[in-house]
């Protein structure tokens, strides 16, 4: 399984720790949306796409089973957002959330 494509949209600044949303497609074949990258005490890490349940506790609706596809993800998308970053990629609105649609 191969990462064939990362798009990162950056939020715009301020005072939360949510710095952007990535989008990332495995294989030309299956995409994972609504992937966040958040500000973490040790730097950015990501947190895959969850569910509230109805005990008020949140489900990951899809994420990488072993710990080598998880640092290859987080690598992917770390990298593809120091990126856009460092380049002044394009900063996603407040109200938009890739892959919130229900």
């Amino acid at each position: 399984m191969q990462i064939t494509e990362v798009r990162v949209s950056l939020r715009q600044a301020g005072s939360d720790k949510l710095l952007a949303f990535a989008n990332v497609t495995f294989d030309n074949a299956f995409a994972v949306r609504g992937i966040k990258i958040i500000q973490g005490t040790n730097g950015p890490f990501i947190a895959m796409p969850s569910r509230k349940m109805a005990d008020g506790t949140f489900k990951d609706v899809a994420h990488p089973i072993n710990s080598e596809t998880r640092q290859m993800l987080e690598k992917a998308v770390l990298d593809e957002y120091h990126k856009a970053a460092s380049s002044g990629g394009s900063v996603a609105p407040e109200a938009d959330v890739p892959g919130d649609e229900h």
